[in-house]
């Protein structure tokens, strides 16, 4: 399933890449669903993106650690895993931006593309399952527990959000983040036990 999310993420990215017309069509827009009836936004702003910088980046984020998480779904639900990570994912491009909509939706000019809300909810579901693990940042090759790497990364998006001085989506990197945590939980309660027990020792 992530191999698939991937190319066709890739595919739709590269053919809006020369097609403006189709990225127009594509991207979301909250003012644009509710005010012309367009609701496939809410899901498609999720396949294309600003570059290829920010497609690389988001390809590579979920190809490290969409499979781990996919293994251990299939691995406890067996074929209903294929299904959850599905939600996962899919859930995590519509609840990032919720709250944008709700915010946006009589501004004209707001716009948001890219995968970023449904990775930040694989990245998250991947913390749960295994906080203790360890991510590293290409600038910073130091390894951080993934517990705490979370926290920081939420405090960030949280902070980053309410300022809303740059261009990058930090409220649906925040929200898609929330999503992962509560739907992976959900799913399966037992990893919250397995979570604490595993950042207390």
């Amino acid at each position: 399933m992530t191999y698939f999310i991937i190319s066709i993420t890739v595919v739709v990215s590269l053919l809006a890449f020369n097609n403006p017309a189709l990225f127009d069509k594509l991207k979301f827009n909250a003012y644009l669903i509710k005010h012309s009836r367009e609701p496939w936004r809410f899901l498609t702003y999720g396949l294309i993106h600003a570059g290829w910088g920010h497609l690389l980046i988001n390809m590579f984020v979920l190809f490290s650690f969409g499979d781990f998480v996919e293994s251990v779904f299939k691995m406890l639900f067996s074929t209903r895993g294929l299904l959850y990570y599905f939600l996962l994912y899919v859930g995590g491009i519509l609840f990032s931006v919720i709250f944008d909509y709700g915010k946006q939706k009589e501004n004209i000019y707001y716009n948001a593309v890219g995968a970023s809300g449904a990775v930040s909810a694989v990245v998250f579901s991947s913390i749960i399952i295994n906080p203790t693990g360890t991510i590293m940042f290409l600038l910073l090759p130091i390894p951080i527990p993934s517990f705490v790497f979370g926290i920081l990364y939420l405090v960030y998006s949280y902070y980053m959000a309410k300022r809303g001085e740059d261009n990058v989506g930090h409220s649906a990197h925040f929200w898609g983040a929330v999503y992962g945590i509560v739907f992976t939980l959900v799913i399966n309660p037992g990893f919250f036990i397995q979570f604490w027990r595993s950042i207390t020792g």
